[in-house]
């Protein structure tokens, strides 16, 4: 925060040299949403973009929606295909108000996110690409900070950034803009605030400063277009594209022996709706499961090796062992803890010592989080809040964690007996209106 003082976006914000970005949004039956977060797209501060939104087969009226509230027609649009993706399915789509002229909507048959995705990037002309869930609401600022390291960078190129996400449920949203945060009633949801606020303030920004990020958020991430299609874009063969990409982008570097970054940027830049029952979560969890799973197996070749730096010797070795393992690992502890017990072979008063000292450390990780949200961006500043989040930090580990544990055992299941490729469903509620 003391960093970004010095920084005047207003000359970013009022130069016409300042970098082109194409905002692309992929959609599959977002009717629910998709008209307040098209406002917010196109209500950003910043000079040369333009918002690409795929609509990707949607089974509901969600064109039907964009073509009547932002007077959409059909027009020519020359599509440069790098990327090959699913055809169009009515075309492409402008509006005849000159006050939505940097809104474009793609209609094409259903490929899946990475598709659309893929679709977006053959269709942008500018030099970045932000890739956003269409049901995210992104902050008005956003794109002004989030292109700053790219500027910033004299001798080593920035390939990609990411900010902080988060989850906007029962937050007031009036035309695309957040206007009152709330924190929400069920304990899943704040138990997902809470793990956001882990992620996000302390783990990222910690890998960022080691240049070892090997995963940006799919809800909003910026990255050089270039580099995205060199590598062949988005993978459509993995549900875990958003983490995917980023390391074939760092491994495309490694092998160049090119300097880069994926940099990081602390500021909440994007909400974006949680689920909020525990159908849903376990559904989330195990998708994120069976992508890290993917990831890491088709990119196995860079682990553990001194050729891929820091990504070789560090990233990738943390991700294996305590992102991929460690689901795994705890639960045949669990197994061999239960047949000491049967046995009668535990040593209580060592086995006491040892849960109280892994449930206070994990205690102190979350409310250290809380502390750094209440002393920086401090978003949820209704009184009481922050005590509030103290106590989910206790509670956490017992009403919280369970259902990830079973999330990624069943992605584990699913991924080596099922063959489970789908996504899974994310039933939207819609974000809380004014």
């Amino acid at each position: 925060m003391k960093k970004n003082k010095s920084v005047n976006y207003n000359k970013i914000l009022s130069s016409n040299i300042s970098p082109s970005i194409s905002i692309i949004a992929p959609a599959y039956n977002e009717s629910l949403n998709i008209i307040e977060n098209v406002r917010s797209l196109l209500s950003c501060h910043y000079a040369n973009y333009d918002v690409i939104i795929i609509n990707d087969g949607s089974k509901d009226d969600s064109l039907e929606k964009l073509i009547a509230a932002y007077n959409l027609i059909p027009v020519d649009f020359l599509i440069n295909e790098q990327i090959p993706t699913q055809p169009l399915r009515n075309g492409i789509y402008k509006s005849t108000n000159p006050a939505f002229e940097k809104l474009i909507v793609v209609d094409k048959e259903n490929g899946g996110k990475a598709d659309a995705l893929n679709m977006g990037l053959n269709i942008s002309t500018n030099k970045y690409v932000a890739c956003i869930d269409v049901d995210c609401l992104l902050i008005e600022d956003a794109l002004l900070k989030l292109i700053k390291p790219f500027l910033e960078a004299i001798d080593t190129k920035v390939i990609a950034a990411g900010g902080v996400i988060r989850i906007a449920n029962s937050c007031v949203i009036k035309e695309g803009k957040l206007l009152d945060v709330n924190l929400p009633e069920k304990m899943l949801e704040k138990g997902q605030i809470l793990e956001y606020l882990r992620a996000f303030l302390l783990g990222r920004m910690a890998w960022s400063r080691l240049n070892g990020l090997l995963v940006i958020s799919g809800a909003f991430g910026l990255f050089d277009k270039r580099i995205a299609i060199d590598v062949g874009g988005y993978d459509i063969n993995t549900v875990g594209e958003d983490m995917e990409i980023i390391v074939r982008m760092r491994r495309y570097m490694e092998e160049k022996k090119l300097k880069y970054k994926v940099a990081y940027i602390p500021d909440p830049l994007c909400w974006t709706e949680a689920p909020d029952n525990y159908k849903t979560f376990i559904s989330q969890r195990n998708r994120w499961t069976r992508g890290t799973i993917e990831t890491l197996r088709k990119h196995r070749k860079i682990g553990f090796k001194r050729k891929y730096s820091s990504m070789g010797t560090l990233s990738y070795p943390y991700w294996f062992l305590f992102e991929r393992l460690a689901p795994i690992v705890e639960v045949l502890g669990v197994i061999y803890f239960a047949y000491l017990i049967f046995n009668n072979e535990v040593r209580w008063d060592y086995t006491i010592a040892f849960i109280a000292l892994a449930y206070l450390f994990t205690v102190l990780f979350s409310i250290a989080a809380v502390i750094s949200e209440e002393l920086t961006y401090h978003q949820y500043k209704k009184k009481g809040t922050g005590f509030k989040m103290v106590v989910i930090a206790f509670l956490e580990p017992f009403v919280i964690h369970p259902f990830i544990l079973y999330a990624a055992i069943v992605g584990n299941k699913d991924y080596y007996f099922n063959k489970k490729k789908r996504w899974g469903a994310m039933t939207r509620k819609g974000m809380t209106k004014a």
